[in-house]
């Protein structure tokens, strides 16, 4: 299993509040981090490839854009939950996907460029795992700042 040390938990704590909008953005995470680019550059391709982050990138609103986002939710028999949430993931369009103890045990977040093309994701999902998608867009937005400390 994949550990964290020291360094990397201050780069996950440091990168979590934003990303410097600068000609060198790296070079100056890096700084302010008290490491250099190049390190940080390999810790953060380290992180991602051992699974310790899921990913790493900037977090855009769709919505802002032209494009749309809903949180969706599908009851899945366990035996399969590997195997649909594989399916799943495999559309660019899925930022999240999370397990629940519920009868709807996956939710998950699409993001798409246009607002048709909610519908049509969620058809192609259906079709893909035989089992039905619930849509569920949002009706208000809250922002509650969500970090996770290292």
């Amino acid at each position: 299993m994949a550990t964290m040390d020291e360094i990397d938990r201050r780069i996950i704590n440091a990168l979590q509040g934003g990303f410097p909008i600068c000609p060198a953005p790296y070079a100056k995470a890096a700084e302010t981090i008290g490491i250099s680019q190049d390190e940080l550059l390999q810790r953060l391709t380290r992180l991602c490839a051992d699974g310790l982050l899921s990913r790493f990138g900037p977090m855009y609103h769709a919505e802002k854009l032209g494009g749309a986002l809903t949180l969706a939710a599908m009851s899945v028999p366990e035996e399969r939950f590997e195997e649909v949430a594989e399916q799943v993931n495999g559309h660019r369009e899925v930022a999240h996907n999370y397990a629940r103890e519920h009868h709807l045990n996956m939710w998950f977040v699409l993001a798409t460029e246009q607002p048709s093309q909610i519908d049509e994701l969620i058809a192609e999902i259906e079709a893909e795992t035989g089992l039905a998608v619930f849509n569920m867009p949002k009706r208000e937005e809250f922002f509650i700042g969500l970090r996770f400390e290292a």
